[in-house]
């Protein structure tokens, strides 16, 4: 199901520059682009590969590197904004299975030092909950959506703090974006950062909720949903 239309561009990715920026190739001429996934990417960020842009105004790059072309000629919403954008998008037409009749309270909620994407508002009560950006493919098919591609302290902190929060009582969830086409399960990276894989662990067995859906784009801009949930394997 079509969840949000963007208005894309195709272009070809040269360079990453730095953690933020990327050089691509837009209409014959190289212009910078905002990198807004501070994962590694390896397997997408390669030289020459086919990707899509959305053109942006103000500051220093002319657009923004919204995914990269995948199986089939869809792609891979490498953006987090998009795939927060379009997570809500799913919520509000109710097809996040996980989170049925909930809405979202708040975002962006201080707990401990850290700082967590969602506040939702259920039947049950509310539910803490992070995002995160699961674009690493693994699996003999390809059939995984994996995080983290890389360290990831802030992801290690986010973790604790869920565990934290679901000792002491309250609901707690930690979902991920498999933001692929073709991907029907999930699953924790342990060479990206071990310690996360321990963590998930550790969070399912407090209680912790787990979950994934998957999404990808087409290649008239349109986001689709894949799958609202994707099995979950720690």
């Amino acid at each position: 199901m079509e969840l949000l239309r963007l208005n894309v561009v195709p272009c070809t990715f040269r360079k990453r520059l730095n953690r933020f920026v990327a050089l691509v190739e837009v209409d014959g001429e190289e212009r910078k682009a905002l990198v807004t996934n501070t994962g590694r990417l390896e397997e997408f960020m390669v030289p020459g590969r086919k990707a899509f842009c959305t053109p942006k105004t103000g500051g220093k790059t002319d657009f923004v590197l919204v995914a990269f072309e995948d199986l089939g000629g869809k792609g891979a919403v490498i953006d987090t904004r998009t795939q927060a954008k379009a997570f809500e998008r799913a919520l509000e037409f109710g097809l996040v299975p996980w989170l049925r009749d909930c809405r979202i309270k708040r975002k962006e909620i201080t707990v401990g030092k850290s700082r967590l994407d969602y506040l939702f508002e259920c039947p049950e009560g509310e539910v803490y909950a992070e995002m995160k950006s699961a674009v690493l493919r693994g699996g003999n098919k390809g059939e995984y959506a994996m995080y983290p591609d890389c360290p990831s302290l802030r992801g290690q902190k986010h973790i604790r703090e869920l565990i934290e929060l679901s000792k002491a009582g309250k609901k707690a969830m930690i979902f991920f974006i498999g933001a692929m086409p073709g991907v029907e399960r999930f699953r924790p990276y342990g060479r990206g950062d071990p310690e996360i894989a321990r963590l998930l662990r550790e969070a399912n067995k407090v209680g912790v909720e787990i979950h994934a859906l998957g999404i990808s784009l087409l290649p008239d801009g349109r986001v689709v949903l894949e799958r609202p949930s994707l099995e979950i394997e720690l």
